[in-house]
């Protein structure tokens, strides 16, 4: 069964190009205009993956992505966000609300078919894996589930693979380029500040837990997982 995207895109000529673009990349397509009606599609449909652009009319696409991380149904639904800003600071922002790529305008619909399968990719569970516990925190590939101390974690994609990366490849020191080719795929181009901005969206979560500290930052090299915490 294809893929099912969900493009939320208030300009019209835009969103029948980006549909037109995954129907002839055998992707199934859902369309929405505003948050309103994309919650509509999502209620009704779930799709695997969203395309959601910035600047939507009443609630922007920032502000909606936040609202799905937050949100049992979507939490882990992966998302992509479209925008024609391009400042660091804009990408930032739009990874630190939930959104797990970012894709400026103008893009190539051959370059947002190849995130679109990275994501997909990279979001499917990884079945093939075992369980891993470190200090108290449990990790199960086949079922995506993360405990701390018997107590359940939510994490979205992203985090949950950079977990899975850190707790397989425990007490080495991993470079952001190491990072991102074994968790983004060598074959995707990501700025190397994103690898921070996910590893401090794992921290927070594993905060309550006390177990944020096993994740260190080592200056000038990367993180590591320490065993010892």
């Amino acid at each position: 069964m294809p893929a099912r995207i969900l493009v939320v895109e208030d300009e019209q000529a835009i969103r029948e190009m980006v549909c037109v673009a995954l129907r002839q990349a055998g992707f199934d397509c859902l369309e929405a205009a505003d948050a309103p009606q994309a919650q509509a599609r999502i209620l009704a449909t779930m799709p695997d993956l969203v395309l959601l652009d910035w600047m939507l009319p009443g609630i922007s696409g920032v502000d909606y992505a936040r609202r799905l991380r937050q949100e049992k149904l979507t939490r882990h639904l992966p998302i992509i966000m479209l925008t024609a800003r391009t400042q660091e600071e804009d990408k930032l922002k739009g990874l630190e609300t939930g959104a797990d790529d970012y894709v400026t305008k103008p893009f190539s619909t051959r370059e947002l078919m190849a995130r679109i399968r990275s994501l997909l990719r990279r979001s499917a569970p990884q079945t093939v894996d075992n369980a891993v516990e470190i200090s108290g925190l449990h990790l199960d590939p086949a079922t995506h589930r993360v405990q701390a101390n018997g107590a359940s974690l939510v994490l979205g994609p992203m985090e949950f693979r950079l977990l899975h990366f850190f707790m397989t490849h425990p007490e080495r020191v991993h470079s952001r380029e190491r990072i991102l080719d074994s968790v983004w795929g060598g074959n995707v181009y990501v700025e190397e500040r994103t690898v921070d901005v996910h590893i401090r969206r794992l921290r927070k979560v594993l905060e309550a837990s006390g177990h944020d500290a096993l994740i260190q930052t080592v200056r000038g090299s990367g993180y590591r997982m320490s065993v010892q915490g």
